[in-house]
């Protein structure tokens, strides 16, 4: 057989593709292990003493060939070929590709045979020195080679590639390995967050940290998840949102203090939601919601200066700039300058009218404000793509926010949309205890209506606020949102390491089973 088509059968194939049974394929590399055991390796070692990343590497490329420098790195073959006595193979770590030289006479017959037992997806450690070939490709001329991990499941196809989104997002750790963009948008995410830590606490936000298991969900409309403490035997819900806790420390005297918090909501899924998601939650004492803007504006800019070094990003097909003051309109203007309907007179029946006019359907909707927003959310949202304060909303769907210091039918609150996303929602906080009490038992009405994103009366907080809590500006802020921006991601899935997924599909068979069967073999079982 020629040595072309030799390496033709031994490579792996798509498995993907499902031309040849995982379970064939897993057992192929699982036999290799007893082979590299008989050539006295150790398929799991313990640990390997590296020098160099492979970005380092290549930074210091011409230095260390010339000075000959012997270079220990680590990665994953990516590619591997043979030719003769020699593999060339592609290596690649947390941080780049290198391609290594693999030459008999250098590494001696036995280390030779090790590496010709070698798959795609192995992990090894190589010691040479670099140099460039014929090609011009920076190359580790290996002088050892040694076997850290020997990874039985073959690695996709490394031309198409994962490209099966639900895979992707099921078996990130595969879609991490194949596509290295993906981990550059992950990367970008933690820098992100580092960015606005850094901008919240040095402007004297304190960070701190509230439930997520909570005896009441509140601080948002949305629907909890419920569980039950099997010690106190009383139910308990994941929370929905932070608010009513961080305020709960504003009454105790804080100034400022915010919290990067994962929240949960039993709600649909799409590109937009994930039933764990993260925020940001900001709340500072004697100021408003219009202060509150002009924080958010400074808080995006400097997030976006640090990432990118400049104030414009690219989402899609929108070039997004957030140099400019960020535009503020008011939720019922925004509406009258996209239908020339003005709803501010208008009351319950006489909103649904003019929506049904309008192709919004409000019959099944609880009050006023509902209706109001649904023509908000089908005639303005798809619109505002630069950054854009949408404010004074409602307030039957604004509880938690003071009423509007104008007009008692409106709230002081915001949203901030990029893109036709919201981003971050705002209010200036209500204090009043009593007109707390009156919006709960509002919410408590609708929730006895149907309204399962109502919220629930919350004694405690009522009690809380009784012991007076100051003017206070309140900020919830969508992270996921913001780096699926930052980072050009068209679903929310794209920036999340391991988004919640439904089901295997009917027929799929586990990893776990394959190598359970085949230990059963080994054994004789």
């Amino acid at each position: 057989m020629s040595e072309k088509k030799k390496q033709q059968k031994s490579a792996d194939p798509n498995p993907d593709e499902i031309t040849i049974p995982l379970s064939d394929l897993i057992k192929t590399r699982r036999d290799k292990i007893g082979q590299l055991k008989e050539l006295g390796v150790e398929p799991y070692p313990y640990r390997y003493e590296w020098t160099h990343h492979i970005s380092d590497t290549l930074a210091e490329f011409d230095s260390l060939a010339e000075s000959e420098t012997i270079v220990r790195i680590t990665g994953r073959i990516m590619l591997k070929r043979k030719m003769g006595k020699v593999f060339f193979a592609d290596l690649r770590d947390s941080t780049e590709r290198l391609q290594i030289y693999v030459r008999k006479n250098d590494v001696g017959e036995d280390a030779f045979k090790v590496f010709n037992l070698l798959d795609l997806g192995d992990i090894v450690g190589c010691e040479g020195t670099l140099f460039v070939t014929r090609t011009g490709e920076r190359t580790l001329k290996v002088a050892s080679c040694e076997l850290l991990t020997k990874a039985l499941h073959p690695l996709p196809d490394k031309h198409s590639g994962l490209t099966d989104k639900e895979t992707r997002y099921r078996r990130r750790y595969a879609d991490l390995i194949v596509n290295p963009e993906v981990r550059d948008a992950f990367t970008q995410r933690t820098r992100i967050i580092q960015s606005m830590r850094e901008f919240l606490n040095g402007d004297g936000f304190l960070e701190v940290e509230t439930p997520i298991l909570q005896p009441l969900y509140g601080g948002g409309h949305a629907k909890p998840f419920k569980t039950h403490h099997e010690k106190l035997d009383v139910p308990m819900y994941l929370r929905i949102a932070d608010e009513l806790y961080l305020k709960r420390l504003i009454v105790g005297g804080y100034d400022k203090v915010w919290e990067y918090c994962k929240d949960f909501r039993n709600e649909g899924m799409d590109r937009l939601h994930n039933p764990e998601f993260s925020m940001i939650e900001v709340y500072w004492a004697y100021a408003d919601y219009r202060d509150m803007a002009k924080l958010v504006e400074k808080l995006l800019r400097h997030t976006v200066k640090e990432l990118t070094g400049g104030y414009k990003v690219t989402f899609e097909d929108h070039e997004i700039d957030f140099e400019p003051e960020f535009r503020w309109v008011s939720m019922i203007d925004s509406i009258t300058e996209q239908t020339d309907v003005d709803f501010t007179e208008f009351d319950f029946e006489q909103a649904k009218t003019e929506a049904k006019k309008l192709g919004v359907e409000g019959d099944k909707l609880f009050n006023r404000g509902k209706v109001i927003e649904a023509v908000w959310e089908a005639k303005v949202e798809p619109t505002l793509i630069q950054p854009t304060f949408v404010c004074d909303f409602p307030v039957e769907i604004s509880p938690l926010a003071k009423k509007h210091r104008d007009d008692p039918r409106l709230a002081e609150r915001f949203e901030l949309f990029i893109a036709a996303q919201e981003m971050g929602n705002a209010f200036s906080e209500l204090n009043d205890p009593m007109d707390q009490l009156e919006r709960f038992l509002q919410q408590g009405k609708a929730l006895a209506a149907g309204d399962d994103e109502a919220q629930p009366l919350d004694d405690d907080y009522i009690t809380a606020l009784s012991y007076g809590m100051p003017p206070t500006a309140g900020l919830g802020m969508g992270i996921d949102r913001l780096i699926m921006l930052l980072t050009n991601q068209h679903s929310i899935h794209d920036v999340i390491f391991f988004p919640q997924m439904k089901d295997l599909k009917e027929g799929s068979v586990p990893v776990s089973k394959i190598l359970a069967q085949l230990r059963e073999e080994e054994d004789g079982g």
